[in-house]
């Protein structure tokens, strides 16, 4: 691969955007650049699964035309990914499932339409697990990803492929989802920026139901956290069909000006009984050290939770959901699902109403013990994850820091904020003693995204920079 193309495909989304506008770059050898490292790079990946060199090279040359035509287009020629659980109009949509393997997209996902008028450009769709619904990126139609920092170990999921595609530089961001954690997991697997915005900033009205009643928003992966801010410029926002996007509201400014002086909660173990790993304890502690240098007023706190917090609230809204959207085929036939998701609709049919009822009255408890914790605090500060990645072969580790976990024992972080509808984002913040990345998860009151990337920006001067990219094994 020429030096001029690889890096390109280490360039952070604003210098390759303003390398466009400004004319030091053409969009047609930009798209030329990312095809050719997609063609390199994905076949050891498996990070995109539809890639279609001529459909990139047809959106070239509309894109050329609008910019000759005088239409502002802020992200013009801006290559990503999208995760195929979210439509592109025309396109086939598969959410990882054999049942949608030639299903056709009607339509363009609200995010992806916006992305599309600001110029930005699709390389093709990320794997994903079956309907987003597992911690690993494997499915029956497409397969394992693989991560880039060692390709025996998974980048996690549910947005697997789109964390590894940022990561390895295929695109320079990737539009996904976070149901609980799917955003943010696979960043801090993959040494890359994980955006869970707060529910509602960004609307989501259209394409595949998603089983987890509300807890489901779309999801952003960048390089950098300042990528982070055009991209939410263009995708954030009411639209009339979604009742979760409160016109106005996430325009308030925000009292907190800088992380000097504001209250940040260490949690670094969220207030959970459970094991997190020596090297993942220590990087945390670094970050909160890194703050306290910035001017923050850092102080050990931990949300008290109600009995049975978060993850079997979490599972039983997935398994009836699953169950609602899916059972019905899964009864007629079981042989199109994964072994993995098959278990959770079974799971999900054995559920009665009051069961379901019983979760919401739980996610209820939870948000009210976000709502204290955030009387006392600005931010909260944890480890995005417990542990680095596993191999991609497992449905999750088996051990973390010596003691039995179980499946989910990896992903005890983040689900939490899916129920309490607050934004956070993963920050890459070192490399733990086996070579692979570690995150930490800064997480902020409803609508004051842009505080978390204040704090982050933080983090990532200190820790972040240095990591952003894999030891690539093919250069």
């Amino acid at each position: 691969m020429g030096e001029i193309k690889r890096t390109l495909a280490e360039m952070d989304l604003i210098t390759l955007r303003d390398a466009i506008a400004g004319g030091d770059l053409g969009i047609a050898e930009v798209a030329a650049s990312f095809i050719e490292v997609v063609a390199e790079r994905n076949p050891q990946l498996n990070a995109i699964v539809r890639f279609d060199e001529h459909w990139v090279q047809a959106q070239v040359r509309e894109l050329e035309q609008r910019r000759r035509a005088g239409e502002t287009l802020p992200l013009l020629g801006v290559p990503f990914t999208v995760k195929d659980t979210l439509w592109i109009k025309g396109r086939t949509a598969t959410q990882g499932s054999r049942l949608f393997a030639d299903f056709v997209a009607p339509e363009d996902a609200v995010a992806v339409q916006r992305l599309k008028q600001a110029g930005a450009l699709i390389l093709g769709h990320s794997n994903s697990s079956e309907f987003a619904c597992k911690g690993v990126t494997t499915n029956r139609l497409y397969g394992a990803t693989r991560n880039p920092w060692n390709l025996e170990m998974t980048p996690g999921g549910s947005s697997g492929g789109a964390a590894a595609a940022v990561s390895a530089g295929l695109g320079a961001f990737a539009l996904c989802t976070d149901g609980g954690g799917s955003t943010r997991r696979p960043a801090a697997h993959s040494g890359v920026v994980g955006l869970k915005p707060s529910c509602g900033l960004i609307p989501h009205p259209t394409g595949f139901q998603e089983p987890l009643f509300g807890n489901g928003v779309i999801g952003l992966m960048t390089r950098r956290i300042a990528d982070l801010e055009p991209l939410l410029a263009t995708l954030a926002g009411a639209h009339p069909c979604d009742a979760d996007t409160p016109v106005g509201l996430a325009r308030e400014s925000d009292p907190i000006a800088s992380v000097a002086g504001a209250r940040i909660a260490f949690s670094p173990r969220f207030g959970l009984d459970v094991p997190v790993e020596e090297d993942q304890l220590e990087a945390i502690a670094g970050v909160a050290s890194a703050l306290e240098h910035a001017g923050a007023i850092v102080e050990p706190r931990d949300p008290v939770w109600p009995q049975g917090a978060g993850e079997a609230a979490f599972a039983t809204l997935q398994f009836a959901g699953l169950a609602a959207l899916y059972g019905d085929a899964f009864q007629r036939d079981a042989g199109p699902f994964d072994p993995d998701i098959a278990a959770q609709i079974e799971k999900g049919l054995g559920l009665s109403g009051a069961d379901v009822a019983r979760a919401y009255f739980d996610r209820a408890e939870l948000y009210r013990a976000m709502a204290d914790l955030f009387s006392h605090c600005d931010a909260v500060l944890t480890p995005t994850t417990p542990c680095t990645a596993w191999p991609h072969s497992e449905l999750g580790p088996a051990t973390i820091a010596g003691q039995p976990v179980s499946p989910r024992g990896h992903a005890v972080f983040t689900p939490i904020i899916n129920h309490s509808f607050h934004a956070a984002v993963s920050v890459p913040c070192g490399i733990a003693s086996n070579g692979l990345p570690m995150g930490a998860q800064i997480i902020v009151p409803r609508f004051r995204d842009a505080r978390a990337l204040k704090i982050g920006r933080v983090v990532e001067e200190t820790f972040g920079a240095p990591f952003a990219r894999p030891r690539w094994p093919l250069t």
